[in-house]
């Protein structure tokens, strides 16, 4: 069982966005000290949902900082970046790193950044299989020339990211790992036709997580990904975490907090186009997330995560720890997740 903190840097009410990160980074740091795997960075742009705009940038100040935790981003939005320029700097920290860096893309929303970023609805609606199949030559191929809407002709990859050697120092131990976060059966068949794991996002309960895994499988299969890569995929389920004495005051401490954030966050997104969205309940949501994921005392966060693993044959989690907005309760909340619940786990 792999479990580390997935890392928002959300913006509550009456806080400052300096705050916000500043609160981000504590956690990373204490997730490390506190044995945990990895750090999962999520970008957003004009929200206080989550005011880290540049997950890539905030994963190269993490690994400067850290020396044995994995940092990914968790994602970042490839719509809104050049797909050589990203995958530019997943080779950059990769190797500074040691091999510590995880990319994670997915295709984001309709939101007004595609308008600001310049990548408009059609990088959204139908660019991201080209753009995610050049960033991945561009982590495994010597040269490259464009594809899609990036055209352009074929130039040398620098740094290669794949030139990292493994821990003994005798061959190449490959480029970054790459997951691609997944919410509809159409890129669960991309992620697996390239055999790249899935990120699957904390609204997700464990059945659909199941099916979307099953999906996975078949279609990696299908594509011809040996079946040693299908078994050991390494999917990351992601989930909401609280550790508290009683699972009342773990869910109270969530329920008197998120909402407030969940409706001023998710309430400031604005599309590209002006189309009609739904907003989610913030009190029902929170309580959702309470319901399905590891919110309670040490050996039911436990348990929580295990039947979570059992049901999806997913080992890899990105818990969001900051759900109480506060500084010191957040960083109480991931040393708790490290040194209470993950011994725990075995």
């Amino acid at each position: 069982m792999r479990v580390g903190t997935f890392v928002l840097a959300a913006q509550f009410p009456g806080q400052g966005q300096a705050e916000a990160l500043h609160r981000a980074v504590r956690s990373a740091e204490v997730a490390e000290a506190s044995g945990l795997d990895a750090v999962w960075l999520a970008e957003h742009h004009f929200v206080p949902y989550g005011v880290c705009p540049s997950a890539v940038t905030l994963a190269a100040l993490l690994l400067g900082r850290t020396r044995t935790v994995r940092v990914g981003t968790a994602v970042s939005v490839l719509p809104n970046h050049h797909p050589v320029a990203l995958g530019e700097q997943a080779a950059l920290l990769h190797l500074t790193s040691g091999g510590r860096f995880t990319l994670g893309v997915g295709r984001g929303g309709p939101w007004v950044d595609l308008e600001v970023f310049g990548g408009g609805l059609e990088a959204y609606e139908n660019g991201f299989p080209d753009a995610l199949g050049l960033l991945m030559d561009w982590l495994r191929l010597p040269r490259v020339p464009g594809r899609g809407a990036h055209g352009f002709r074929e130039v040398a990859v620098v740094p290669r990211a794949d030139e990292l050697l493994d821990a003994q120092g005798e061959r190449p131990a490959g480029g970054p790992e790459v997951i691609v976060a997944c919410t509809s059966p159409k890129t669960v068949r991309l992620a697996a036709s390239k055999g790249l794991p899935m990120l699957l996002g904390m609204h997700c309960g464990d059945e659909e997580k199941a099916e979307m895994v099953g999906l996975w499988r078949t279609a990696a299969r299908e594509a011809g990904v040996c079946a040693e890569a299908v078994e050991n995929a390494g999917h990351v389920s992601a989930g909401v975490a609280q550790i508290g004495d009683r699972r009342e005051d773990a869910e109270q401490t969530l329920v008197k907090a998120m909402p407030g954030w969940l409706r001023q966050g998710l309430d400031a997104h604005v599309t590209v186009d002006g189309r009609h969205r739904v907003m989610r309940d913030p009190v029902a949501y929170t309580e959702m997330l309470c319901g399905i994921h590891p919110v309670g005392p040490p050996e039911f966060a436990a348990d929580r995560l295990a039947a979570t693993a059992e049901r999806t044959g997913i080992t890899r989690f990105a818990l969001l720890t900051e759900g109480s907005g506060e500084l010191a309760a957040t960083e109480d909340n991931v040393r708790r997740l490290g040194t209470e619940v993950l011994p725990l786990l075995g």
